[in-house]
């Protein structure tokens, strides 16, 4: 969003403020429909719940990756049927397989033996899914790191599954968060092949690979298109798994892009020769992606081409730990200046405070 544009829009809506852009998340679903012709995309509730935007996915005939109980109440709420939903959820309560039942949901992730027996009791309408760990030390996040059975012991668990009466459609795998990697995805489809064909051998019939999340977006510095990022995942695909469903669970990738926020300088101060600037936005708050997602947004300000200070960009909150940027180099902010940060609608609103009594940020949805 243009900075003028956006400071205009602040001044009528007050801040903190996020801007909802629909034109941009409908960009960034179709993008990567196009660039993963042929995969259902599932979109990843947990990365932003926000009602508007679900209902925009949904217009885009989007499907929907929900977790927990909670999140499948948002999708209800938005007029979408379970048949488009998903549970990825590897570990869940008993109340939670039926919550997920009643709501029509049929697909369900699991990772372990442990897992496997809270289903049996339903597998006469439960269709299971077996999460494979890839290990991915250079993404953002790791997300094998607490789910997924290793890929040498996935068949196993199959085999398990299947000799216990429950129907198992297929693998899924998470490549890791903010992953630039798409030789990762390979990786797993090399794995998800080899299983594929012990299961033909054993009599059991596997559907579906999920490819799962992690498609990169630009933050600070750029990535890959993602047509170019998706294209050595896409040909694979075409070789080995045309008869196959291919679905996959894109969170941030379409997230992301879509929120900008505009947040107001509320005080400032000179300390031990350092700008301090104290924003009506912070870490318990919109930020709270720079703490739990570790990603740093873009900014922009009115006057760039000021000469520069050593400056540290901190929170409204009286906790000292709600210190946005440090050692950042800023023009001389006055109290009332607008500031605009992108790419701000993947964890956080979601995972937004109002910690110390500050409302979290009001979200207007524009064009």
């Amino acid at each position: 969003m243009e900075f003028s544009r956006a400071e205009e829009l602040a001044s009528q809506h007050g801040t903190p403020v996020l801007f909802l852009s629909q034109s941009r998340t409908r960009e960034a679903y179709r993008n990567l429909s196009a660039a993963l012709c042929g995969v259902d995309l599932y979109y990843a509730v947990k990365s932003n719940a926000q009602p508007e935007l679900i209902s925009i996915l949904e217009s885009e005939s989007g499907f929907f990756d929900v977790c927990t109980n909670g999140e499948i109440d948002v999708v209800k709420e938005c007029g979408i049927s379970a048949d488009r939903c998903l549970h990825t959820h590897p570990i869940k309560r008993d109340s939670d397989i039926r919550y997920a039942l009643d709501f029509g949901v049929k697909l369900f992730v699991c990772d372990n033996e442990d897992e496997l027996f809270k289903f049996i009791p339903y597998r006469e309408k439960a269709q299971i899914i077996i999460r494979m760990s890839i290990q991915n030390p250079g993404c953002l996040i790791n997300l094998s790191q607490k789910f997924g059975i290793v890929p040498e012991k996935t068949y196993d668990l199959i085999k398990k599954a299947h000799d216990m009466g429950l129907c198992v459609k297929g693998i899924s795998f998470h490549a890791g968060s903010q992953n630039e990697n798409p030789l990762k995805y390979i990786e797993a489809l090399d794995y998800c092949r080899d299983i594929c064909e012990q299961a033909a051998r054993a009599g059991i019939h596997l559907e579906i690979i999920d490819i799962g999340g992690g498609f990169p977006i630009s933050y600070l510095t750029p990535v890959l298109s993602i047509d170019t990022f998706c294209r050595p995942i896409v040909e694979y695909i075409s070789s080995y798994f045309s008869d196959y469903r291919i679905i996959a669970e894109p969170g941030r990738v379409l997230s992301g892009p879509s929120m900008t926020l505009a947040a107001k300088v509320i005080g400032r101060s000179l300390r031990s020769g350092v700008w301090w600037y104290y924003l009506d936005e912070g870490i318990y708050g919109s930020f709270s992606g720079k703490m739990f997602d570790h990603a740093d947004y873009p900014l922009s300000l009115a006057r760039p081409d000021d000469e520069r200070y050593n400056s540290v960009l901190a929170g409204p909150t009286c906790d000292s730990i709600d210190v946005i940027y440090e050692n950042i180099s800023l023009p001389l902010l006055e109290i009332g200046d607008i500031l605009v940060f992108e790419s701000m609608g993947a964890y956080t609103v979601a995972s937004s405070t109002n910690f110390n009594g500050f409302p979290k940020a009001k979200i207007v949805v524009v064009e």
